[in-house]
């Protein structure tokens, strides 16, 4: 431990996680950014916790562009036809190990999505390899499987309505089901990029998801998270990337911004979110 010494306090020292950036700055779209994802992900594994099983990692994860060529082929398989890229959108749902209660959180998924004007085209149950997991991530593991959404819109008004169909499902799930429907949970729903994730040490991510390894899958970008938590519990839906960013950093402040923000939920207006702003 350093001593302390002019501005400097070893009680402000903090352990953080680790995040890391893949681009191919010509665009071109190639397996080997998922790759080189992967070890740099691995060349994080020092930033990430372990539970106390110690095969348990606090979570780490991939997001990356839609691979649709890897997409074309496996939903021409379930007689799912996609369109072309741009004009669907992919989502990665976390779900109850409940069948029953899954399949009603799925159907309420899929009336949000027809509310905002757009069409549910096909599910596909994501392959997974649960022998890599530990025990205690294995204990609260959620379902995992990716919804088709079809939409003829300009990307930015499709990310619009995907926003809003997937807080209008969160919200009625909640209303209804409550903590019996917590492991529900959009990892990502876009016409972007698609995020996999879970809690796992870095080499467990790509074990657990053979689609990372099928080199159909294509990107020109992916950022990488290994997640050391030192303010929340780990759980599979808290694992990094999110669905837009990954930070590495605490956010301590989060309770008294969502305050400040329901203050002002009676006064608030928007001109794109209309009376879709309820949701």
């Amino acid at each position: 431990m350093f001593e302390k010494q002019g501005l400097y306090d070893p009680g402000y020292e903090h352990d953080a996680c680790g995040i890391g950036a893949v681009v191919n700055i010509n665009g071109k779209r190639d397996h080997s950014i998922i790759t080189y994802g992967k070890e740099t992900l691995m060349n994080l594994h020092h930033r990430g916790a372990a539970g106390a099983d110690e095969t348990t990692g606090d979570g780490g994860g991939i997001l990356f562009q839609i691979p649709h060529e890897f997409f074309l082929d496996e939903c021409k398989k379930l007689k799912i036809d996609l369109p072309e890229l741009g004009k669907y959108a992919v989502g990665m749902v976390f779900g109850p190990q409940n069948k029953e209660l899954r399949s009603k959180c799925d159907k309420i998924l899929e009336k949000a999505i027809a509310n905002y004007d757009m069409k549910v085209i096909g599910w596909r149950d994501v392959p997974v390899e649960k022998d890599c997991l530990g025990e205690i991530a294995l204990s609260s593991e959620p379902t995992m499987k990716q919804i088709f959404v079809l939409g003829d819109y300009p990307e930015i008004e499709f990310e619009r309505r995907l926003y809003m169909a997937r807080k209008r499902a969160e919200k009625l799930i909640k209303e209804k089901f409550g903590e019996e429907a917590e492991d529900f949970y959009v990892a990502s729903l876009s016409c972007r990029t698609i995020n996999y994730k879970g809690m796992f040490f870095a080499w467990q991510l790509f074990a657990y998801f053979p689609d990372l390894m099928d080199e159909r899958v294509k990107t020109s970008l992916c950022i990488v998270h290994q997640r050391y938590s030192t303010n929340t519990l780990p759980n599979w839906k808290l694992a990094q990337p999110f669905r837009c960013i990954a930070h590495n950093g605490e956010i301590n402040t989060l309770s008294g911004n969502r305050n400040c923000m329901r203050i002002r939920e009676r006064s608030m207006d928007s001109t794109v979110y209309g009376e879709g702003l309820n949701d």
